[in-house]
């Protein structure tokens, strides 16, 4: 888990998001290192995130200005947006009030383990 500050772009942050991916445990054999395809809007498009993503064997799903719609990317996106909705249950997620990172670090990761036990017990709509 990376955190940057509210002016850094995303996109400068890629490659080390992509290299800190945990394996991905599938039905059989040895778990993947990597996912297999990248979805990504407008704002990832250029010749070197796509580079990034090839040299790692991950295929780069990323809109193209003026060419595609980021709305063919609805089905995947809500996921995230969906996710971003619960974080910010968590008043305190919301607004960063804290500082230090590794305290809102440390209610981050909280807020993840209560959706995720929220989310296995079946008790979060």
């Amino acid at each position: 888990m990376e955190l940057t500050a509210a002016n850094v772009h995303d996109t400068t942050m890629l490659e080390r998001m992509l290299d800190a991916v945990q394996p991905i445990a599938g039905p059989t054999g040895r778990p993947r290192k990597r996912p297999r395809k990248l979805y990504a809007d407008k704002a990832y498009h250029s010749a070197k995130n796509r580079s990034v993503c090839r040299r790692r064997g991950i295929i780069p799903r990323i809109a193209r200005p003026k060419k595609e719609s980021s709305e063919r990317l609805g089905r995947h996106r809500w996921k995230v947006e969906r996710t971003f909705a619960w974080l910010h249950r968590f008043r305190r997620l919301l607004i960063r009030y804290d500082r230090r990172s590794d305290i809102h670090r440390g209610f981050l990761q909280l807020a993840c383990c209560l959706i995720s036990f929220r989310f296995l017990v079946g008790s979060f709509c």
